[in-house]
């Protein structure tokens, strides 16, 4: 496999807010701390898939508004090696931002978003002719306005872009976000189709496919039949999963983490997607596959952001060899 990787999607400022605890509606709870911080599907996982092995060659598709967000976006991404010249700026929105609230002590997150540029990110504004990687990664399916519209042939025009990219002999993956709504079937199923790698959690995989949360091998076996091509991985707090078109299941537990390791958890799952992909890219069996993602999570989860807490391929593994895992 061509071993570079384009990620296409949501570009956002996140404004890392902590809390002592989530206050009962109409009261008011103290912020003990601010933080800036780049976020959104791209934005993640591109620098944590960089972080791993700065030798794999990342680049950043989608778009941001022509204000201070957007250039600090930019200027962060460019600052860690990641090539920004598909990312373009528009006047017509801001740069989409995300109020993060996270729970101090338990990294417990809430998450209030601006739907800005990103949203205005159409099939055409990529170039598929100019795409050299061996993966194509869209995040997140839900909440890119323009990629979720209806298409009268492929349902959305994310599957059309999708479609698209898999005609030109590039692996396709996508990421969903997190949302409590009816329109899974109409936006998540068409771009399954057009699929390759599915990497999600578990309350993503049950609201797409309708198999209940805790039936992880079901969920697989949902995707699969809703068109996924070659692999599906599910992560939740307590296991990762993954299931190959032959149904060949594996299953590992979550690192025993000490007390007080957990900071925060925002951009956890986009930590656990870079490690899955940086495997995919370098030909990882499923079980270290599923080792090195869960590891690239956990590091995350030792700060209050979405990317800081990334460390090399090397530190990131050596916490397999520290920790015991959940049976």
């Amino acid at each position: 496999m061509n071993e570079k990787i384009a990620f296409c999607g949501n570009i956002i400022v996140d404004q890392v807010k902590m809390i002592p605890s989530w206050p009962d509606k109409g009261m008011l709870v103290p912020i003990s701390s601010v933080k800036r911080a780049v976020g959104g599907s791209v934005s993640n996982t591109a620098v944590d898939l960089k972080t791993l092995d700065p030798s794999v060659a990342v680049q950043a598709i989608g778009a941001v508004g022509a204000d201070d967000n957007g250039d600090f976006a930019v200027r962060f991404l460019e600052s860690r090696g990641i090539d920004c010249a598909a990312v373009r700026k528009t006047s017509e929105r801001p740069t989409s931002f995300t109020d993060v609230m996270t729970v101090e002590g338990t990294g417990e997150r809430t998450f209030f978003n601006l739907h800005g540029a990103d949203s205005l990110l159409v099939p055409e504004d990529i170039d598929v002719a100019k795409l050299d990687c061996g993966i194509f990664h869209f995040g997140y399916l839900l909440l890119l306005d323009g990629m979720d519209a209806p298409d009268d042939e492929y349902g959305t025009k994310a599957a059309r872009l999708l479609a698209k990219v898999q005609a030109a002999g590039i692996k396709t993956s996508v990421d969903i976000v997190s949302e409590q709504s009816e329109r899974f079937a109409r936006i998540v199923r068409p771009a399954l189709r057009h699929c390759d790698y599915c990497i999600i959690n578990e309350v993503e995989g049950s609201l797409a496919t309708g198999r209940k949360a805790d039936d992880l091998k079901g969920i697989c076996e949902g995707l699969f039949g809703l068109g996924v091509k070659e692999r599906v991985v599910v992560h939740c707090p307590e296991v990762g999963v993954t299931m190959d078109a032959k149904g060949d299941f594996v299953r590992i537990g979550s690192l025993k983490l000490p007390s007080g390791w957990i900071k925060g958890s925002v951009g956890a799952g986009d930590a656990f997607c870079a490690g899955t992909l940086y495997s995919l890219l370098k030909g990882f069996d499923p079980e270290k596959t599923l080792r090195l993602a869960s590891c690239t999570a956990a590091m995350n989860l030792t700060v209050s952001d979405s990317v800081s807490g990334a460390k090399s391929l090397e530190e990131t593994l050596s916490l397999d060899a520290r920790y015991e895992r959940l049976s």
